[in-house]
């Protein structure tokens, strides 16, 4: 299958098995190129099986996933590749503790990209002040708040000039007086234009920047529609019952 236009991504009848547990069943998605996609629903619902798949963390049982023109899922397909294309940042900040924020988003492109120390630390600089913390580029996670790793998190997956990003609920671990400076981090990218797929509860970030929700439960996606759809007039009873309790 040749690339479909405009489609950066596309999920196609994608199942994971865990043993006998089906953690994602027949799910079917397509994001533009420039689009903000907001994944909700009950824990264990399969939102994060489904993100992992996208860049292979996890291998799929049944389906296909393309990135632009790269069969993602084929065994064949290049995952060195694959992780350029797709940065992602996961609710547990895993930074490197012996690594200072600089040396944290500079290590993947000097040793997979082959950049030179010079031009990544150029680039890695540009991009803590794109994220707020050019004052910070010495210091260890260990010295940073929360919220701060976070944004040192997403300044790492950009350093590779990923044409899409991934977010695994990159909120849910931070004090609530944390979370809005990696939202707003989140937000310029969405405004900058850059393709997301977000795993998250944060209703404030889906009204203000996603382009379309899905709602997934069991494993399966149930319902797709614009912000003002989903949480205004859900089709879906188990959508609807899921909204009464985070809205």
């Amino acid at each position: 299958m040749a690339e479909s236009a405009n489609k950066r991504v596309r999920i196609i009848d994608v199942s994971k098995y865990f043993g006998d547990v089906q953690a994602v069943r027949n799910a079917n998605v397509e994001v533009a190129e420039g689009e903000v996609v907001l994944i909700i629903g009950p824990s264990g619902s399969g939102k994060s099986t489904l993100l992992r798949c996208v860049n292979r963390l996890e291998t799929l049982s049944a389906g296909d996933i393309w990135i632009d023109d790269i069969h993602a899922s084929h065994s064949k397909s290049d995952i060195r590749r694959i992780r350029e294309e797709v940065g992602m940042v996961f609710q547990s900040f895993n930074l490197f503790s012996h690594l200072t924020a600089l040396g944290n988003i500079t290590l993947a492109p000097r040793t997979v990209k082959k950049l030179s120390r010079e031009q990544a630390e150029a680039d890695a600089r540009r991009l803590l002040k794109r994220v707020g913390l050019s004052d910070k580029e010495a210091s260890y996670p260990g010295q940073l708040s929360g919220g701060q790793q976070q944004r040192v998190a997403i300044a790492r997956a950009l350093a590779m000039n990923p044409k899409v990003m991934l977010f695994d609920e990159p909120t849910s671990a931070l004090d609530p007086e944390m979370i809005k400076e990696v939202l707003d981090v989140m937000l310029d990218l969405a405004r900058e234009g850059m393709t997301m797929l977000v795993v998250s509860h944060e209703m404030g970030f889906a009204k203000a920047a996603a382009d379309k929700v899905i709602f997934m439960d069991q494993g399966e996606v149930l319902e797709i529609g614009t912000p003002a759809e989903i949480f205004e007039n859900p089709r879906e009873e188990r959508t609807k019952r899921f909204l009464e309790h985070i809205l």
